[in-house]
């Protein structure tokens, strides 16, 4: 079983592991900060983060820390508040790194979203718009915390959709590239997408072969419009329907070179029931597809998201 580690009272109070603490919201005259931490397991960890925030005037208002049993491995999250002035952003890049030093730590990304640039991403998709539309509307009103550097699609947009006068109003530049079996114009992806921080595949109809996972290098995040690890593949709405399901959903993940095995990030589920056809199963997926989707992204750029073992993830 996972066990209650003590820290000092006048740090964190009492943390169990794997349980996670509050406080209220920061006040409006501090910064924000996110802090990640993986790292083998050892005495001391949780009291050593507290006090290098602590120490630089920073007071944390959340902190999750998880250790599975017999892995010997510890995984945390902290938002903290703090004054800039009293702790500059490249003095508290120095003291986490000296932190992640002494823990050997396997990851130590501390953000502050006040400061630091938004996630870059490009968005490809295919016909069906209900992703794409979703995203774009959420970076608009802010909900999603990203910068759209372009959308990518295989599928031609004529000048009056909803999408295109979008795209142009904003200023976001749409790549129709039309691809085949033969040729997945894959070479012109890359080229579009270098200055990138994590790709989004919004419902994108196309696999992405090794070399292309390879020569990108950084996240690429896909909503599958079904349960995973059930019904793989092209539709997996059909496959549920036929099987008689009785719960649908949609399933957000990293992708691998493995076809729809990548790390789950987020899923959705909704109940269906014998009166229920292939129609409303599709209908009801959609509406999950969006939402999983949104979330996993908002997940990824709170870094909320950490791998675990090979093809699993934590996120807290």
């Amino acid at each position: 079983m996972a066990m209650a580690r003590r820290v000092p009272r006048n740090v964190l109070g009492l943390v169990k592991r794997n349980m996670s603490f509050k406080s209220l919201d920061p006040p409006s005259s501090l910064t924000h900060g996110i802090h990640v931490f993986h790292c083998p397991d050892a005495v001391g960890i949780v009291a050593k983060l507290s006090d290098c925030i602590a120490s630089r005037g920073g007071n944390i208002l959340a902190a999750d820390v998880f250790v599975p049993e017999n892995k010997h491995v510890f995984y945390s999250r902290s938002d903290f508040v703090f004054d800039p002035v009293k702790w500059p952003r490249v003095q508290m890049e120095e003291d986490f790194l000296k932190l992640s030093q002494t823990f050997k730590a396997i990851r130590s990304v501390v953000r502050v979203p006040a400061l630091d640039p938004k996630y870059k991403i490009a968005v490809l998709a295919s016909k069906q718009d209900h992703c794409l539309v979703d995203l774009l509307h959420g970076w608009q009103d802010g909900r999603l915390p990203v910068d759209i550097t372009c959308v990518i699609s295989n599928h031609h947009r004529g000048s009056n959709t909803h999408v295109i006068r979008f795209l142009e109003r904003h200023g976001i530049p749409y790549h129709y590239l039309c691809t085949t079996k033969e040729n997945k114009r894959e070479g012109e992806i890359l080229q579009l997408v270098q200055n990138t921080d994590i790709l989004v595949l919004a419902r994108y109809m196309q696999i992405l072969s090794g070399n292309f996972l390879r020569s990108y290098g950084n996240d690429i995040i896909n909503i599958h419009h079904g349960l995973l690890p059930s019904f793989k593949g092209g539709n997996p709405s059909k496959q549920a329907f036929e099987a008689g399901v009785k719960l649908i959903g949609a399933t957000s993940h990293f992708v691998t070179e493995e076809l729809d095995a990548g790390p789950i990030i987020e899923q959705m589920v909704e109940r269906v029931s014998h009166r229920d056809n292939l129609q409303s199963f599709v209908q009801k997926s959609e509406n999950l597809e969006k939402q999983c989707l949104s979330k996993a992204i908002r997940s990824y750029c709170e870094l909320r998201v950490l791998p675990y073992e090979e093809k699993r993830t934590v996120v807290f």
